[in-house]
């Protein structure tokens, strides 16, 4: 009792939670939490037909807001380059404001508390809510990757596999506080994410880096593999939920206790895993210092050196002026930090520009039509509710499938990134084909499908840049990579889906045009659309045998060997010479260490 007693009395002592506030493991931990708080872009089919019904929009309309959407969700590059030169809190305050403001607007047109917007208005509106997530996306991850370079696949898949809870766990929280209602939904992710955004504002950020800290290397007792334990957890409880919600009649009382279930798993449990984490660190930091063992001498690396938050920020080209351009089409070796020029103009970027068009802009296009598709199909609506649910949750399973299995795949048998990415597109092309032939109940099979592809596309794409383009530049060449996917979006979702539903609904309320609840129903409504999203997609996972081809050897080497650890000088030295050597460990962390003691 006076041991465990002694351990907890450890545990709070302001010192011991100062590191654990401080350490790299709560930025993870941190990181995790505004991601899962970001995803509310993905609930759009859950409010769209409540647009369609106040504002009177038809589905062309409807799309038009839904690609203005994608257009904030994935154009970025601001946000890059304000990393590139801010310190990640500014990033992520921008992210709450813009985040508040956006949907805040859209909030208040749906209950008349302002003059009904013109459509261009909303579209802006939107835009600039959705590109709340390119902020949060870019403080969060890049700070991830950064802080743990040798592990970026696991790093990208678990943040986005939380991007992906996100609609599931905003279902579940609008259904406790607000109840059935679609417009009180946009009320909370106009608060929330910017709530969750300024209270980790100081908590995340880039750390030097550091070689094989506290045997985290293994990968059991890392954390990423912890709360990815976790997650999993909260995605089973999620689908459990989801699924029962359907078939048994929930009272406010119940969705409020199963919504702090979930509260408990997505925000205490982690955390717990944090402070047990930081506390073995702290012990063994302590011992070390009592029984010091042979130092190791170690010339840090540019690597180490360079990933700090208070370093200078760095040129966004190499050699500046004219240099840029001279330097654009003179690449380096692939693996090595490209400039943002040299980067922009290669095929490798060119190939992830016309897969990130042709592949995420057919499954955002179905994600983004969800509601309507099972309209037309005559599912319920509480069936439709399942449908967002279900690509939520297998969005999850998608995004950490992708990130932990092609990293071990990739670390182990050197199987390349990108023909797992080529995988995924010839996947979600089932999952189009069976939303085009309406087979029955098939459209439960079909968001499960869309949900995983368009999860696990996002962490394979953006760890392919890191690899392929390197870490100096990686918070604006992951947000130019995703940037083209609006395009595809707008293309297959306003022009092609959007114009042939309307046609087919004007058709069949005798050739006028429909506005508001006029809807169209039948497979036929949305069949030629997809056809042509299955051969568009099919056609970027031929382009993207490209990239694995130029890619094949670069993936068949250690592609993280300079992140490992280099070969040190060791030399015994007694505790005398112990004393005067700069391997002793900061005073500060002394200090710290003595005060956590207690």
């Amino acid at each position: 009792m006076a041991g465990s007693g002694g351990k907890l009395g450890t545990m709070f002592t302001p010192a011991f939670v100062a590191r654990v506030v401080r350490g790299r493991r709560f930025v993870v931990y941190a990181s995790t939490i505004v991601m899962a708080a970001s995803g509310s872009t993905y609930s759009f089919a859950l409010y769209s037909k409540e647009l369609r019904h106040t504002l009177g929009y038809n589905q062309q309309t409807l799309n038009t807001l839904s690609f203005f959407k994608d257009l904030g969700t994935n154009v970025g590059v601001v946000s890059g380059l304000v990393q590139q030169v801010a310190p990640t809190w500014a990033v992520l305050l921008i992210g709450a404001a813009m985040n508040l403001v956006g949907y805040l607007m859209i909030y208040l047109a749906l209950t008349a508390r302002t003059a009904a917007p013109p459509v261009w208005l909303m579209c802006v509106y939107i835009s600039v809510g959705a590109n709340a997530l390119t902020f949060s996306n870019t403080g969060a991850l890049v700070s991830c990757v950064k802080n743990y370079p040798e592990r970026r696949g696991n790093a990208i898949g678990l943040l986005k596999g939380y991007v992906g809870l996100s609609s599931a766990i905003y279902t579940q929280l609008y259904l406790a506080i607000y109840g059935d209602d679609a417009t009180s939904l946009v009320l909370l992710i106009a608060w929330l994410p910017a709530a969750v955004y300024i209270f980790f504002v100081h908590t995340i950020r880039v750390m030097p880096y550091a070689c094989n800290r506290d045997g985290e290397n293994s990968d059991h007792d890392h954390p990423f593999f912890c709360i990815l334990y976790i997650s999993i957890a909260l995605a089973s409880y999620l689908l459990v939920m989801t699924i029962v919600q359907e078939q048994v009649h929930f009272s406010h009382t119940a969705y409020v206790v199963a919504a702090t279930v979930m509260l408990i798993v997505l925000t205490i449990n982690p955390l717990g895993v944090v402070i047990k984490k930081e506390y073995r660190a702290a012990v063994k930091l302590h011992k070390s210092l009592q029984h010091p063992p042979d130092i190791s001498i170690e010339e840090p690396t540019t690597a180490i050196r360079e990933n700090a938050d208070e370093s200078p920020p760095a040129p966004l080209c190499r050699g500046g002026g004219l240099g840029c351009f001279t330097s654009m089409f003179k690449p380096p070796a692939l693996g090595e930090d490209y400039s943002i020029l040299q980067a922009l103009v290669s095929v490798e970027m060119l190939v992830l520009f016309v897969i990130s068009v042709f592949g995420i802009g057919g499954t955002m296009t179905a994600i983004d039509n969800m509601a309507q598709i099972g309209q037309s199909l005559g599912y319920p609506a509480k069936s439709i509710n399942t449908f967002v649910s279900l690509i939520s949750i297998w969005n999850y399973a998608g995004s950490v499938g992708a990130g932990y299995i092609s990293e071990n795949l990739l670390t182990r048998y050197r199987f390349p990134r990108p023909l797992a990415l080529t995988a995924m597109l010839l996947l979600s092309c089932v999952g189009h084909l069976l939303i085009a032939f309406g087979v029955h109940e098939s459209l439960y099979v079909a968001s499960v499908i869309i949900g995983f592809c368009f999860g696990a596309q996002w962490p394979l794409l953006f760890a392919i840049i890191s690899e392929v383009f390197g870490l100096k530049y990686y918070s604006t060449l992951f947000n130019f990579g995703s940037a083209a996917s609006p395009l595809g979006t707008y293309v297959l979702n306003v022009i092609i889906t959007g114009r042939m539903y309307d046609a087919e609904a004007a058709r069949q309320h005798g050739g006028v045009a429909v506005a508001g609840d006029k809807i169209c129903q039948g497979v036929v409504c949305f069949k030629r659309a997809f056809l042509i999203i299955t051969a568009v997609t099919f056609a970027g996972a031929l382009v993207s045998l490209v990239l694995v081809w130029r890619t094949w050897n670069f993936y068949k080497g250690d592609i993280y060997a300079k992140f490992k650890m280099a070969p040190a000088t060791t030399r015994k030295k007694g505790m005398e010479t112990l004393k005067g050597t700069q391997a002793t460990p900061p005073s500060e962390e002394k200090k710290n260490l003595e005060e956590t003691r207690g």
